[in-house]
């Protein structure tokens, strides 16, 4: 099953602890994190059920390319990591 972790920044605001979830994309993997804990939902996915803008999703060190449906694969022993992006100047 895929692993799924958070940015200790993200956790700080929701429990959003790692686990491994089954899935074949980050999608379906994502959706069973998101069952658990579903206040995670409104900090991750924007009112289309997209990838909000401020967010980005790491599958095994390389950044997901499909923001919108999060189609991209994963596998057993994936690494999904996702992070809140921070900017300022």
């Amino acid at each position: 099953m895929p692993h799924i972790s958070f940015t200790p920044n993200l956790q700080r605001h929701i429990e959003c602890p790692a686990l491994e979830v089954p899935g074949e994309t980050v999608r379906s993997a994502l959706e069973q994190v998101l069952l658990r804990y579903p206040r995670l939902r409104g900090y991750i996915l924007d009112e289309q059920n997209r990838l909000r803008r401020h967010i980005a999703i790491f599958v095994d060190a390389r950044q997901i390319r499909d923001r919108g449906g999060l189609s991209d694969p994963v596998q057993t022993g994936s690494e999904i990591f996702i992070i809140q992006a921070l900017s300022g100047g």
